[in-house]
Parts: C-alpha cells; sequence; structure tokens
C-alpha cells in the first residue's frame, strides 16, 4: 500500500498535521514542484523531492477521476467533503485514520521525528528554522 499525501508531508517535509489539512489545491505548484503552507499572515514553501512531487500528482489524478466535479478548494478531500457546497478542510479524525502508518503511530510524531533527525544529522539550529519553517518564538510554532 502506498503512503498518502499526508503521511509523506509529515514524515519528509515535517508539515505539521493542521497545516496539511488546510492546504489548497491552489497552492501546489507540480511545475515548480512546490507546495504553500499557510501559517497564518505567514507562508512557507515546501521543495518537493520527486517522490513527494509524484505522489502529488498521482493524488491529484485520482482525486479527479474519484470526485470529477468537486470544487473544494482544499488539497486533501474524502468522500464527504469532496461534494459538500460549503467547501469544509477534511476532519481532524480523519487524518488520524492512516493505514499505511503503524498503530499509535500520528503524523504529528512523524514531524516531530523527522525534525529530531534533521537536528542530529546537521546541530544547525538556523538551517532547522529555515527548513521547516519554525520560529523562535514557542507560541507562533506551526501545530
Amino acid at each position: 500500500m502506498q503512503p498518502g499525501p499526508a503521511s509523506v508531508l509529515a514524515a519528509v517535509h515535517a508539515a505539521p498535521a493542521s497545516e496539511i489539512r488546510n492546504a489548497l489545491t491552489a497552492d501546489l505548484y507540480l511545475s515548480r514542484g512546490t507546495l504553500v503552507l499557510r501559517r497564518g499572515m505567514r507562508r512557507h514553501t515546501l521543495y518537493l523531492e520527486e517522490f513527494t512531487h509524484r505522489l502529488a500528482a498521482d493524488w491529484l489524478t485520482y482525486r479527479h477521476r474519484r470526485w470529477p466535479t468537486s470544487v473544494n478548494p482544499h488539497l486533501l478531500v474524502t468522500q464527504k467533503t469532496a461534494l459538500d457546497p460549503d467547501h469544509p478542510a477534511v476532519a481532524r479524525n480523519t487524518m488520524k485514520l492512516n493505514p499505511v502508518l503503524p498503530k499509535g503511530c500520528t503524523l504529528d510524531r512523524l514531524r516531530q521525528d523527522r525534525i529530531l533527525d534533521e537536528a542530529f544529522a546537521t546541530g544547525d539550529p538556523l538551517k532547522l528554522m529555515r527548513l521547516f519553517g519554525l520560529t523562535e518564538d514557542p507560541g507562533k510554532l506551526p501545530r
């Protein structure tokens, strides 16, 4: 079974689950290989490597085939949200239901592990801040 876009964004790019839930299809630029995540008034650009880029392209193809009339602007949709006229983001509980992840593993735990792995590899706090869009103010850390 192939991992979904949410688990890859958390594991590779350390994207917070809340930002993955609220990502918009308009912020995915396959031609540039980027995904812009919204963080309040700020934006954080993810530069997609080959695997994530291919997975995102496959997801958009699947989404269009499965729900061709969906106008929901969110990147991730479900059977329930794809055709909902209110255009909601996927539910938080839906993000927790990931058949690819081991039992008890969450997207936030994947994100934490990715940040820790990079911290051990580089030891450069400025690189971590730039790479993952972290701030020095704990109150502004993406959740």
